[in-house]
């Protein structure tokens, strides 16, 4: 009998109990909005605030409505204007261009390499030809690039890097939590991100004037004196009046989720670290697939599990992506012609009018991806790549 997977690759764990006990306490007392709190209160966004800032070692942290705002807040606050070019990685997901695009700036895509980190030597030329000013650095699936060489390529040409950490909360770059290495760093708590508060985001920073423009930009209505984890009132002062009010706030019904959620980051970390483990062992060795492997300066989340297939057509693809679904397990191909789903690529995005990147084509028709959410566990990995190892054989 043919085996078959039955678990689901969409399907997240519960929200704890302690969470959800936290959640029923603000719907008790009703003050959800951030800045509606009783007398001597500390609201639950602004406690979640400085725990993010503690556990990433940085000096400000700002809570707000989505990844994807985090990012065009960053942008915003190191004051990218309509028609400035922005780079970031070609292997990315929408969101990343989508707010590069939605301050009217234009992306400008940066090659992959196999290991599906930007290439170094391509951003060199890129920001030779282009005159960019700011990177939005996307660590793509996990995969972090040798954030020493890129910041000293950076800080050399005049470069800020904001870090899209919507894949690597809790990763780091030589002991380096990811998002430390450029002025600021943006993650993502939507539900198949590392944290689930269904959409979410947080900013982190050391820099007091770029972290006081992102609170104002995000609402602040001149109460920043109760966010815990901002800059002092004197970074706001030559600010208040000038930087608009384009309201992404955190709400406290998820600030509190997260805070629980938060405490628990580390262990699922771990957790995450043993079903990539579980999937490595399976797949190692399996002839026509390539693993992708990390440097050992690299600590990496893997809750999602990608591979190669060098020289594959894309109808072999097809055929093995249908055989394996027909066993349960869903995989992701980023060769696929058009969008689907959440998965898309740089030539799709129409709006970017992006130049044609011969590596990141040959690189995305290759690539397989999986999500590994934590309702897996190893026994369930080992079982999913025996399926894609038979039928890669098959294929």
């Amino acid at each position: 009998m043919t085996d078959r997977f039955t678990g689901s690759f969409t399907q997240q764990e519960p929200i704890p109990e302690d969470a959800i006990a936290a959640a029923v306490e603000v719907m008790r007392h009703g003050r959800l909005h951030r800045y509606n709190t009783a007398p001597g209160e500390i609201s639950e966004t602004a406690r979640l605030e400085a725990e993010f800032a503690a556990f990433t070692g940085a000096r400000y942290c700002l809570a707000v409505a989505s990844g994807g705002y985090a990012l065009a807040c960053a942008l915003r606050c190191l004051g990218v204007a309509p028609g400035d070019p922005v780079l970031t990685n070609a292997f990315t997901l929408a969101p990343v261009p989508g707010a590069i695009a939605s301050l009217g700036a234009h992306p400008v895509f940066v090659e992959v390499t196999e290991t599906l980190v930007i290439d170094l030597d391509h951003l060199a030329t890129q920001i030779a030809a282009s005159g960019a000013r700011v990177l939005l650095l996307s660590h793509m699936r996990g995969h972090i690039c040798d954030m020493d060489r890129l910041m000293m390529l950076c800080d050399a040409a005049g470069v800020r890097v904001i870090e899209d950490c919507a894949h690597t909360m809790g990763a780091s770059w030589g002991g380096v939590p990811s998002g430390r290495h450029g002025v600021l760093g943006c993650y993502s708590t939507q539900t198949y991100k590392h944290l689930n508060s269904g959409e979410g985001g947080l900013i982190v920073g050391d820099d007091a004037d770029l972290m006081a423009r992102a609170v104002l930009l995000s609402g602040s209505y001149m109460l920043y004196d109760r966010h815990d984890a901002a800059p002092p009132a004197t970074a706001f002062e030559g600010l208040r009046l000038d930087v608009p009010n384009v309201s992404g706030r955190m709400d406290n019904l998820r600030a509190a989720i997260l805070r629980v959620q938060l405490r628990a980051l580390p262990d699922r970390v771990a957790r995450w670290t043993r079903l990539y483990a579980a999937m490595e062992r399976g797949l190692h060795g399996t002839p026509g697939l390539r693993l992708i492997g990390s440097p050992p300066q690299a600590t990496h989340v893997g809750s999602s599990f990608q591979f190669l297939l060098p020289g594959w057509e894309g109808a072999r693809i097809q055929t093995l992506l249908g055989a394996c679904a027909a066993r349960g397990v869903e995989l992701k191909w980023f060769g696929a012609a058009r969008p689907s789903g959440f998965t898309s690529r740089y030539d799709h995005w129409h709006y970017a009018d992006p130049a044609p990147l011969p590596r990141t084509d040959r690189v995305l028709a290759e690539l397989l991806d999986m999500r590994l959410p934590l309702t897996f566990t190893p026994q369930d990995c080992a079982q999913i790549a025996r399926i894609i190892r038979d039928e890669v054989q098959r294929a």
